[in-house]
């Protein structure tokens, strides 16, 4: 293992890090329908918890509406259970095999509460990021110490990782501010 393997290895787990943190904030409700909002949930289908795109499709209408056109007529109504255990606080309107889902306006509590989320969302990403920083640093220790790689050598490593940490911790600062201010948005 090289430094550049080291590096290349913590930037991929930073990168991942982002798009777990990207997924949290896009599961989370704003004002306005998203069929994001639906990603997470997963319907008890037979015995087997199944996400729900798998079991239909779902379209967004317009600004306050999520439209779901269920596959099989038989899994309504676990879809419909689904929906109402989740923590989007959405009742869901059935005709057949399509499910209707109006999004409320959000009060200002809500909204706030919404932000804490999207906090301690980003937060869980930067303490990833963090960790990332960590193992890469003692693989780079662990370098030197079996003598593959000079001191100086894993100084400048070490001083690449934390740029790259600076790098992405700043980004989600910035993926947080948008949906901060998505969230806050009347």
């Amino acid at each position: 293992m090289s430094v550049k393997d080291v590096i290349a290895a913590a930037e991929d787990r930073m990168k991942k890090a982002i798009g777990a943190t990207q997924r949290d904030f896009a599961s989370l409700r704003t004002g306005r329908a998203s069929a994001a909002l639906l990603d997470r949930i997963s319907v008890e289908y037979y015995g087997v918890d199944t996400p729900l795109k798998s079991m239909a499709n779902v379209t967004v209408p317009d600004s306050r509406t999520l439209s779901i056109q269920v596959f099989d007529r038989a899994s309504v109504s676990a879809i419909e259970k689904a929906i109402q255990k989740s923590d989007l606080g959405l009742t869901p309107n059935t005709d057949g095999t399509t499910i209707r889902l109006m999004i409320p306006m959000l009060t200002e509590d809500r909204r706030k509460d919404l932000v804490k989320v999207a906090k301690k969302s980003a937060e869980e990403g930067k303490v990833a990021i963090r960790n990332v920083r960590r193992d890469e640093m003692d693989a780079l220790k662990k370098l030197e110490k079996s003598g593959e790689i000079a001191e100086d050598e894993r100084k400048r490593a070490e001083e690449q990782l934390q740029k790259l940490t600076d790098r992405y911790t700043r980004e989600l600062e910035e993926l947080l501010a948008v949906k901060e201010k998505e969230i806050l948005e009347v």
